[in-house]
């Protein structure tokens, strides 16, 4: 929806305008429609709107409402704010604007910050009180919407893109070790609150951050997702369960219409996306655009879905779109495809999705995309591996990890060696309480942690780089909630995600469901050759990765010489991680 910036004084020092316009220059893809300012004493505030609710300039940004005393900037989309407006003007409340964001001010004047406990959506904002100075931070429960940090001399710097606090200045940005750890353990995944930057943090999902005039803060985590289920929800039937889902994913997709523009769809042609096309088709939405992309088949892989995206599409009557994307095309826009990336992402889909969401921005402002589905109701491999499992941390580990701590020592050079952080981290998360199956546990980890940091990031970077919003209905967390109630033996049926694929039975045609699930091969970045080989080997050898320091010359030349020899468990290439880095920070420290 938006960019947000700011800057908070605790020194008595004016706020760095130019800093903030700044911060607000890079966030002008997310945003392109109008942008503002807000310079209050110590603190400022920034804001580029893209204009999905209330379309008029009455929800412009940053807001202030001087009876209230309280102003806020807000990225994002809050989609019951309809019913929480009528609640408020049941309490006296006036609005002057339509959208969400005057809801949001005004709730937290009625509710006090617990009013984060009655939004349903994807949202990152800043509340500031005018007569107490505080500042409240709060992100989604699921980490759809980003916001980055920074200290600063006297000061605290926030964004929604890690890049603006790099061009506002002033940024601490040595490569945290611990963070280095998890990036080359975890395929580009760095867990909040780190990233990459030993100056740059992240609010965690479901977290409110109190910020006091003094430069104090402590955070508060108002959300955590549960599985633990009543006897009741255990014995309850496969057909059951089976229903109650398909009611909740009505209620998900029609929550994600609210929008004073049209709400297209991403089709892939796979069952989550197909799965959502019905339901917006169900929910009467008329005129229903879908878009599928598709690339070229090389080496026997096929390189796109159409013809299931076209089952979909004539069923349901969408106006649908197909995107042919020459490899040429891809790897000659890959450098763009890095600039939008908020943190590394090594995916092979980034570049494809850019490319995609660059050709649906002519269309469409907002869609609906089925990202989540795997992750909530268990469509990965490594699931049925943890079942029953004795040793989940260890079988997680090995599932899902790049590499060992062993050979990370052997990756890194010696002023970046720590303690394994990774498998201290998974084994935190694994066996914290709210879990105890193993397959819950490994649902409840790429829930709340591995999905935001790889596919959540991945289609807000790559999305909002060209003003285009992307909802995702699997990841309500009313939704994500009721999915962790159900017992894993039914998200395990048939394959995996069972108990979805019988609730998309009802919905969607049968042969989009029961085929093999599908993924979009970029074999130059899979398996490194010609152009993005040169273009790695060239980053890794330049002068800048020699100043860094980061990786061992000898491991480098040994993953150079024969990069299809060193592929990770989940078959992503090593020398990519480490290209891929070197790249991304090439781009964005000047």
């Amino acid at each position: 929806m938006c960019g947000i910036a700011g800057e908070i004084r605790f020194d008595g020092q004016a706020v760095n305008v130019d800093a903030l316009l700044r911060m607000n220059q890079r966030h002008e893809p997310r945003g392109p429609d109008s942008q503002g300012l807000l310079i209050q004493e110590r603190l400022g505030l920034g804001h580029r709107r893209l204009k999905i609710m209330d379309l008029s300039d009455a929800s412009q940004q940053p807001m202030f409402d001087p009876l209230l005393g309280v102003g806020i900037v807000f990225n994002g989309a809050v989609y019951n704010h309809p019913e929480l407006r009528k609640e408020l003007e049941g309490k006296g409340y006036r609005f002057y604007s339509h959208g969400d964001t005057e809801v949001l001010l005004k709730a937290y004047h009625a509710w006090g910050p617990d009013f984060v406990k009655r939004l349903n959506g994807m949202f990152a904002f800043a509340i500031w009180e005018r007569d107490s100075g505080k500042v409240l931070l709060g992100r989604d429960r699921l980490g759809i919407k980003p916001l980055y940090l920074a200290p600063v001399r006297g000061g605290l710097r926030f964004a929604s893109a890690l890049p603006a606090l790099l061009d506002a200045g002033g940024v601490d940005t040595s490569i945290d070790p611990l963070a280095l750890n998890h990036y080359l353990s975890l395929h580009a995944i760095v867990p909040a609150p780190r990233t990459i930057f030993n100056g740059v943090r992240k609010l965690a999902p479901g977290t409110l951050m109190f910020v006091d005039p003094d430069g104090k803060t402590r955070e508060e985590r108002f959300w955590s997702l549960n599985y633990d289920r009543t006897a009741e929800e255990e014995k309850r039937s496969f057909d059951d369960w089976r229903d109650i889902l398909l009611d909740e994913l009505r209620a998900s997709v029609k929550r994600r219409l609210v929008a004073d523009v049209p709400v297209g769809a991403l089709l892939s042609g796979g069952v989550d996306s197909s799965l959502i096309v019905g339901l917006m088709s169900e929910a009467g939405v008329s005129n229903l655009r879908t878009y599928n992309v598709g690339f070229e088949d090389v080496g026997g892989e096929k390189g796109n879905e159409f013809e299931y995206a076209d089952i979909v599409a004539q069923r349901f009557g969408t106006e649908h779109e197909r995107i042919f994307v020459p490899e040429q095309q891809l790897l000659t826009r890959l450098p763009e495809a890095i600039g939008a990336m908020n943190e590394p992402m090594v995916s092979h889909d980034c570049i494809g999705f850019y490319l995609l969401s660059e050709a649906v921005s002519r269309h469409s402002k907002v869609v609906q995309s089925g990202q989540g589905a795997d992750e909530v109701f268990g469509g990965y491999h490594w699931y049925p591996k943890l079942d029953g499992s004795a040793q989940p941390v260890e079988d997680y580990l090995a599932a899902f990890c790049d590499r060992d701590h062993a050979e990370y020592l052997q990756v890194v050079e010696d002023g970046y060696h720590c303690e394994d952080a990774t498998a201290n981290f998974i084994r935190e998360h694994l066996t914290a309480p709210g879990a105890t199956d193993p397959v819950d546990q490994a649902l409840r980890m790429d829930t709340t942690v591995m999905l935001v940091d790889d596919p959540v990031k991945r289609v807000d970077n790559m999305t909002m780089a060209f003003g285009l919003e992307a909802r995702v209905p699997f990841l309500d967390h009313e939704l994500v909630e009721l999915a962790a109630r159900i017992p894993a033996r039914h998200k395990l049926a048939g394959g995996g995600k069972g108990i979805l694929k019988e609730a998309a039975r009802k919905v969607i045609p049968s042969e989009v469901i029961d085929r093999p699930k599908g993924y979009f091969p970029v074999p130059a970045l899979k398996h490194l050759q010609g152009n993005v080989l040169d273009m790695v080997r060239d980053a890794l050898h330049s002068r800048s990765a020699r100043e860094r320091d980061l990786f061992r010359a000898g491991y480098v030349q040994k993953l150079i010489d024969d990069p299809a020899a060193h592929m990770t468990p989940l078959r992503g290439s090593k020398l990519w991680q480490l290209g891929l880095l070197e790249l991304w920070l090439q781009n964005h420290l000047h």
